[in-house]
């Protein structure tokens, strides 16, 4: 595994965003139809203003529910939930060229599973903890090493 190779060799970069005024309801369907955890908040341009983890999401629906009584009025309070409430805002971003091994060691570190890409002001794409172990188990290094144990 190189870890010198830039993000962009390996970074997701078809991805699904929201904006500051989409709803709950919308964000709770876009994390139950894909099988990812973090979705990057964009303004009308693509700029990266924010982004929402799923566990995140999930901590504030938990608090509606259990800071509301009755039926009808937690669903007026998550109803009237928009992105800009729960994203966090401003964060970590890389560049396209900067290294796998920079993205691993900020992972590491931070106990982050994703990172958003940006590259001249704009959402380039995303790179997650599972983007590095591909990329390292499939890496020509791997193999080598088993033939040469073999």
């Amino acid at each position: 595994m190189n870890p010198d190779r830039p993000i962009r060799s390996i970074m997701t970069t078809k991805l699904v965003t929201v904006s500051l005024e989409t709803n709950a309801e919308a964000i709770q369907t876009i994390f139950r139809k894909h099988d990812f955890h973090h979705i990057p908040v964009v303004d009308k341009g693509e700029g990266l203003i924010g982004i929402i983890s799923k566990e995140d999401f999930f901590k504030v629906s938990y608090l509606i529910s259990y800071n509301t009584t009755g039926k009808t009025w937690t669903g007026k309070e998550y109803r009237s939930l928009k992105a800009n409430d729960f994203m966090t805002k401003f964060p970590l971003t890389l560049d396209p060229d900067d290294t796998i091994g920079l993205a691993a060691d900020i992972f590491l570190a931070n106990k982050f599973h994703s990172l958003p890409i940006v590259e001249d002001g704009k959402l380039a794409g995303m790179i997650t903890a599972h983007d590095l172990l591909e990329y390292g188990f499939n890496s020509p290094f791997v193999t080598k090493r088993e033939e040469e144990i073999t």
